[in-house]
């Protein structure tokens, strides 16, 4: 019976299967704005009366960041950048879909969503044992 707890009360091995899919997943957001560009962001940006070259940002929020949270270095604060990007993508691209439901009735912004409180539960968690911070650091 020991094996099964200590199978069943791995924080760490939960830890590590937040953290990949919540970096992972979010890193193909990021290469494909760095093959495709992300000029688009720039009108959008301008729109809400903010200088452009916040679209940058983008970059360290779906590039940067994921790499850090699945290889479990300075996770917490890319946690942190990762829901902040998502929250921004929320506020200028997808606002208007924030009460709406999806041709399926499933919720429209239910990706984002995952992905702005993945973030934040990794924030929270920190990156644990199974990472290459071993979570030994604070700020993993």
């Amino acid at each position: 019976m020991a094996v099964v707890d200590r199978f069943m009360n791995n924080s760490d091995l939960g830890k590590l299967l937040l953290r990949v899919p919540v970096g992972g997943l979010m890193l193909f957001h990021g290469l494909n704005k760095l093959q495709t560009g992300y000029v688009f962001i720039n009108p959008l940006l301008q729109k809400a009366h903010l200088p452009a070259y916040l679209a940058h940002g983008v970059l360290a929020g779906e590039l940067l960041a994921p790499i850090l949270i699945v290889l479990g270095i300075f996770t917490r604060p890319a946690a942190l950048v990762e829901a902040f990007t998502m929250g921004m993508a929320v506020y200028l691209v997808h606002r208007g879909q924030l009460y709406s439901l999806a041709d399926h009735g499933d919720y429209a912004l239910e990706l984002q969503a995952l992905y702005f409180f993945g973030s934040l539960a990794v924030f929270f968690l920190g990156a644990g044992r199974f990472s290459a911070s071993r979570g030994q650091s604070p700020w993993n």
